[in-house]
């Protein structure tokens, strides 16, 4: 497996930023605003935001930053940008001159010559897997990571087993069941669970662009929190990534509390991933 050297961080961040601008495209189309692109999902799924250009080099401003929001006013898409801190600086003060709100990941990669983390083997009746396109559990696995986001932390909550029966519900015939088994089937995305009496208490997956992978998602029911099953399921995804010759793995960890749970799998910080929105 070719090495990720995580001194050499200039050509791993231009690595990433290339997956960056193509794993949109699968289920997007892409509106060019000069420093800043916007991918708008076509069918449905997690919504999708504006970025800065591959390899721009020149300035951004917030007129730039203002028209992309118009239009995303305009299509009523949520009012979001993603970027890497350290290799578009000056995006950031142009996002809050607009009056957007920015947040900090943790942005890691997971080191090419820890082991492959071992799935852990369990006491209780929860069972590791990915999840096909024909499992039955594929709804569940779909809306669990809905209420884990809407409930953040890492404490336990109160959605438990009948909000998500409710979630699955409301979600029924909305289109992102099909359009999630469509993914899988072509091979863009991976979809892990830790299923529990035939229901997905926590999810998450990868998405495979050549030989790079981002692990994306990962929520667990707030109810079944402090079990170790978000670090479970990063195990089987991990995995998965490794069984189809992926070199470069990475995510962006909502919080240092997080961090520090993917640090345990063997992942490293390598730079800040950040979200701008606009102020609740």
């Amino acid at each position: 497996m070719t090495s990720v050297d995580l001194d050499d961080r200039s050509e791993l961040l231009d690595r990433l930023e290339q997956y960056y601008d193509a794993v949109p495209r699968s289920g997007a189309r892409a509106e060019d605003f000069g420093p800043l692109t916007l991918f708008i999902r076509e069918g449905q799924g997690w919504p999708f935001y504006a970025r800065p250009a591959l390899r721009w080099s020149g300035a951004v401003s917030a007129a730039d930053v203002t028209r992309v929001r118009v239009r995303q006013r305009e299509l009523g898409v949520p009012e979001s940008f993603e970027w890497i801190a350290e290799t578009t600086p000056a995006l950031r003060a142009a996002v809050e001159q607009t009056g957007l709100a920015v947040r900090e990941h943790p942005l890691m990669v997971l080191c090419s010559d820890v082991p492959t983390p071992a799935v852990p083997e369990r006491a209780d009746d929860v069972v590791l897997r990915t999840v096909g396109p024909d499992d039955p559990v594929l709804p569940s696995a779909l809306a669990v990571p809905h209420l884990a986001f809407a409930d953040p932390g890492t404490g336990v909550g109160e959605a438990g087993v009948a909000e998500l029966g409710a979630a699955v519900r409301d979600r029924a015939g909305d289109g992102s069941v099909d359009g999630a088994v469509a993914r899988i089937r072509a091979g863009l995305t991976c979809l892990a669970a830790a299923v529990e009496n035939r229901t997905a208490l926590c999810a998450g997956q990868h998405q495979p662009v050549g030989k790079v992978s981002e692990i994306v998602g990962v929520g667990t029911l707030p109810t079944a929190r402090r079990r170790g099953l978000a670090r479970a399921v990063t195990a089987v995804l991990v995995a998965d990534t490794r069984s189809r010759g992926v070199e470069t793995v990475f995510l962006s960890a909502g919080n240092d509390d997080v961090a520090r749970i993917y640090a345990r799998l063997g992942f490293r910080r390598v730079a800040t991933a950040l979200i701008a929105e606009p102020v609740e």
